[in-house]
Formats: C-alpha cells, sequence, structure tokens
C-alpha cells in the first residue's frame, strides 16, 4: 500500500445470500483516474456504496491512504478524504448555486453557536474564507456567474458540475464519480471530460470513475475496471480491455439484464 490512495482486498457483500460483489480487489495510486465499468447490475454502484460506507462488506478489507475505512460511518470517511456523487443528482434544490458548495465546506469551519449568533471576528473570518473557496471552485466549473441562483434553475449540464464542485470543496483525496455524464448532450459530456482532466491536474486528485459514455471513458481513464456479476471481468490498458472478446461479450449478452 506505499503510494496507493485507495485498496480493497478481497472485498465481498452479500444481499439476502446474494454476492452481489465477490472477491474485489481494487488498487489505485496517487493521481490517477480508474474507469470502472460493466453492463447494467454488474455491481459497479455497490462497489461506491462500500468505498463510501454506505454499505459494510460482508467480507474483506478497504483502507484509504493505508488507514483502514471498511465499518466507518459515511461521515467518517468523508472526512478522511473521499467525497462522491451520485447516479441521480442529489443538490440542495433550494439554495443557491454558491451555498451548495459552501455547506460541503462546513467541517473545516470551527466556530461555535455564541460566537455565530454574536457575528464576532472569528465567525466573518472563516466566512469569508469559506465563500471566496467557494467562489474559486464555482471559477473552475464556469459556474460562478450563477452564484445568487437557486440550484434547481441551472440547466441539467450545469447541475451535474454542480455536484462535483461541492464534492471537491471537502478536498477529497479520492473523487469517486458515479455515471456524471449521464443525460447528457455530446457538448455538455466534452465540457465534462474537460472539467475532469482539468480538476485531476490542478488538484493532484485520484479519481474512481463509473460511466456508460464509452468515449468519455476512453478520453481520461488512465486505466480500466470490467465488472460482471459482481466480479472483476477484466483491468489493464482502456482500449485493449474494450477490446478484450470476454469484455464484448459481456456487454452484446453475457451481462446482466437489470
Amino acid at each position: 500500500m506505499m503510494n496507493s490512495v485507495l485498496e480493497c482486498k478481497n472485498v465481498s457483500i452479500e444481499f439476502g445470500g446474494l454476492k452481489a460483489v465477490n472477491n474485489f480487489n481494487l488498487t489505485i495510486e496517487k493521481g490517477e483516474l480508474l474507469g470502472l465499468i460493466g453492463p447494467n447490475g454488474a455491481g459497479k454502484t455497490t462497489v461506491f456504496n462500500l468505498i463510501s460506507g454506505v454499505y459494510n462488506p460482508t467480507e474483506g478489507e478497504i483502507f484509504l491512504n493505508e488507514q483502514k475505512i471498511s465499518n466507518k460511518s459515511t461521515s467518517q470517511i468523508v472526512k478522511l478524504g473521499i467525497a462522491r456523487t451520485f447516479q441521480n443528482i442529489r443538490l440542495f434544490n433550494k439554495m443557491t448555486v454558491l451555498e451548495n458548495v459552501k455547506v460541503a465546506a462546513n467541517d473545516s469551519m470551527s466556530y461555535g453557536i455564541f460566537t455565530g449568533m454574536f457575528r464576532l471576528p472569528k465567525y466573518w473570518k472563516e466566512e469569508n474564507e469559506v465563500n471566496d473557496r467557494a467562489i474559486e471552485m464555482l471559477k473552475i466549473f464556469d459556474l460562478d456567474k450563477f452564484w445568487f441562483m437557486p440550484a434547481e434553475s441551472l440547466s441539467y449540464g450545469q447541475q451535474r458540475k454542480l455536484e462535483i464542485a461541492r464534492a471537491m470543496a471537502t478536498k477529497p483525496s479520492l473523487l469517486l464519480l458515479d455515471e456524471p455524464a449521464a443525460g447528457m448532450n455530446p457538448k455538455e459530456t466534452e465540457e465534462l471530460m474537460n472539467t475532469i482532466a482539468l480538476i485531476r491536474e490542478k488538484f493532484n486528485i485520484t479519481i474512481l470513475l463509473i460511466e456508460h459514455d464509452m468515449k468519455l471513458v476512453l478520453g481520461i481513464s488512465s486505466r480500466l475496471m470490467v465488472l460482471n456479476y459482481g466480479q472483476i471481468l477484466a483491468e489493464g490498458n482502456p482500449k485493449e480491455v474494450i477490446n478484450n472478446p470476454e469484455v464484448i461479450k459481456a456487454y452484446l449478452g453475457g451481462g446482466p439484464s437489470a
């Protein structure tokens, strides 16, 4: 685990006697962008839920920066450095674009109720620092001009980017992106691909990406892993993996139907 950001060792999870993920092993190095693909129902989002603490593994262990995180709560795992997005956008729709990003910085603020109630100097200092950081994050995603608008007023593609911006505001060492291009048109997908490449370079962040858009996956992934029926089917160089006969078979007829 010397240079790894994330390591999953023999991880499995069972639901009602059915193993949704079986003997899953994964190591992601610092700065790497790993694409995780597979047919619908292959176990990809279940892997994300295991890593982020939504589920506890039935077997195996998960490590973040050499620290065991399996069986920790989701809030503890966020504090340790994992942030994620979801297949279905989960924003605070009535809150402004700026407030959606600022809420993710809550753990970095240390003033108490008394200080906040009476607006003492420490309150303004921390609030202004978080506000400035949030604006800078919105600039990276080209959303700063909408800072005062409710999140629900943004276009679908902009809401997707706002969700990633909010995740980045937690200062993660590992970012989990669950189908970020879902529902986007080709132009929005191209912009998203460029944005992901930008934040990876700017923040030297490690990314684990689930995505069905093969153009996006092949355009930014440094390595590719394929899941099928909860097990690793193939992994390695993206172009070689995508042309693997077993992978093609899984997508064209060997994968689960749900």
